[in-house]
């Protein structure tokens, strides 16, 4: 289950958060396929500009960053870095629709890897 968290400032996010999860997801399902569309699960986390800093100083205009979960298995495919780069790019693409070109030299995409057993779900470890 692909998971995105998206860190934005608060003020740049309130009011584009239907077009964001919708763009991410359909970033997602243009990479693994309509059958993942159900699966996709996007957090978007608003901050307020005092609460993002960069080089010791509080950010000016950041873009935003997403940390995109998915299982490590994926790294391990012959088509991996196939995979890899058309999901960061989606995902930025996704980002750009909506906040606007200004920001896609500053956002970051980081795919982490999730070993087979270090999920849990409802309590039960998840092994697939």
């Amino acid at each position: 289950m692909p998971h995105l968290s998206v860190h934005v400032l608060e003020s740049d996010l309130a009011g584009r958060e239907t077009a964001l999860i919708g763009k991410l997801t359909d970033a997602v399902v243009a990479v693994y396929g309509e059958w993942a569309r159900s699966t996709v699960v996007v957090h978007l986390i608003g901050l307020p500009s005092t609460r993002w800093g960069i080089g010791g100083a509080p950010a000016q205009a950041p873009s935003p960053t997403v940390t995109f979960g998915i299982r490590e298995a994926a790294f391990s495919r012959p088509d991996a870095d196939e995979i890899v780069a058309r999901l960061a790019s989606g995902v930025t693409d996704a980002v750009v629709d909506v906040f606007g070109e200004h920001v896609r030299a500053g956002v970051t995409v980081e795919l982490v890897g999730t070993v087979a057993g270090r999920t849990a779900i409802g309590g039960a470890v998840v092994t697939t």
